[in-house]
């Protein structure tokens, strides 16, 4: 009789108890903490209009960048009018063009994760996955099950050329789903565990099941945000990008999946590294989110000062580029070419715009620069 291999982490006796190290989580957690106290705090700083403006750029990024780790390339002014439609008071849904159903479906996906805290069921995840593949019957040339577990066992995340592939992972066998789900939803409803712990699993345990044909990093990246919003009040949005800060390391996002769920590679079955790598990507998003809405209030403080200054529409849409991602991260600064590059207007045009916002006290020259070398940044 053939010895059963055991690869994967399913396959383990302990499966689905996960252990880990508490002791090396509590530092980051401190951190966490400590900046989501912070940004608790943010709706101080601004008035209702400009915070439903912050939660409709974040939620924008985040739907963005799901997708774009799977590969799937939304517009940004269709997913930011999707969300407009929905959030913003002032927005006519009636003469929009750029949203789309695809992207209106995401949408419902992000705001149904991140409003509603009922608990998780099985339809509310199949009404998730209808949303994103409504309109989608095949992946590539395969046909999928929509809204609906997958029918067939041999579901397995592969890459590579033809006649090269690397299988990365295969799921649990189609006869546990449904028992492995009733035990996710347990977990993912009734759990005191750390919130920022519990969405670390949460994310993992629903990639390992791999219940769906295709959608499952999607529908995993919306249940980390369900998880970790359900102790915010029922009103508010979280004001951090999960997916933007996993996409900045997509590498290592897929790294650390296949050393975790690979008993090979995890020989004691044990999620600490994964934890740990889920925990620093969400402090880095919550880091990235204080830095953007830092540059928001520089931006509010610039332009209170200057709005009554006789700008024209090149030199508003400049400043405001470099305001919206931080002067010191427009890198090397502000000169003619990029002016040029940026307005599409004559040499003579940008010089005499650049000698103006001088003169307005807009921006300043960089010490030492002369010539052709001459860079400005935006006072702040």
């Amino acid at each position: 009789m053939k010895e059963t291999i055991l690869k994967w982490i399913w396959q383990h006796l302990e499966y689905p108890n996960f252990k880990y190290d508490t002791s090396q989580l509590t530092e980051l957690i401190s951190q966490i903490d400590y900046n989501r106290g912070i940004l608790d705090g943010v709706s101080k700083l601004f008035n209702e209009d400009d915070i439903v403006k912050i939660e409709i750029e974040t939620l924008t990024d985040e739907a963005i960048n799901t997708s774009l780790i799977e590969g799937e390339i939304f517009k940004r002014e269709s997913v930011r009018s999707s969300f407009r439609k929905k959030l913003d008071k002032y927005f006519d849904g009636r003469s929009d063009t750029h949203s789309t159903r695809a992207t209106d479906n995401l949408v419902e996906i992000l705001i149904d994760s991140n409003l509603n805290k009922s608990n998780m069921q099985i339809e509310r995840l199949h009404g998730w996955h209808n949303c994103l593949f409504e309109h989608a019957r095949y992946d590539r040339l395969h046909k999928i099950d929509i809204a609906k577990f997958r029918s067939h066992s041999d579901m397995e995340v592969i890459s590579g050329a033809i006649g090269h592939e690397k299988v990365h992972y295969k799921a649990v066998p189609v006869e546990k789903i449904e028992s492995d789900i009733e035990k996710f939803f347990s977990y993912c409803n009734k759990s005191s565990e750390n919130i920022y712990i519990k969405a670390a699993i949460a994310h993992i345990w629903f990639v390992i099941i791999h219940p769906y044909d295709d959608g499952n990093g999607r529908i995993a990246r919306a249940i980390t945000d369900y998880v970790l919003s359900r102790n915010t009040s029922t009103t508010q949005f979280k004001l951090y990008s999960i997916s933007t800060a996993i996409n900045s390391d997509r590498k290592g996002y897929y790294d650390i999946l296949d050393k975790t769920t690979n008993l090979f590679l995890n020989k004691e079955f044990d999620l600490t590294s994964w934890i740990l790598w889920h925990l620093g990507i969400l402090n880095n998003a919550m880091e990235q989110s204080l830095k953007n809405i830092e540059y928001l209030v520089q931006k509010t403080k610039f332009w209170d000062k200057h709005r009554n200054q006789a700008l024209n529409e090149r030199q508003i849409k400049v400043l405001n580029k470099i305001l919206d991602m931080g002067s010191e991260n427009f890198e090397g600064g502000l000169n003619t070419k990029k002016y040029i590059n940026l307005t599409k207007v004559s040499k003579a045009t940008a010089v005499r715009d650049i000698t103006q916002l001088v003169e307005f006290g807009c921006i300043e020259q960089i010490d030492g620069m002369s010539g052709r070398n001459v860079k400005y940044i935006v006072v702040v």
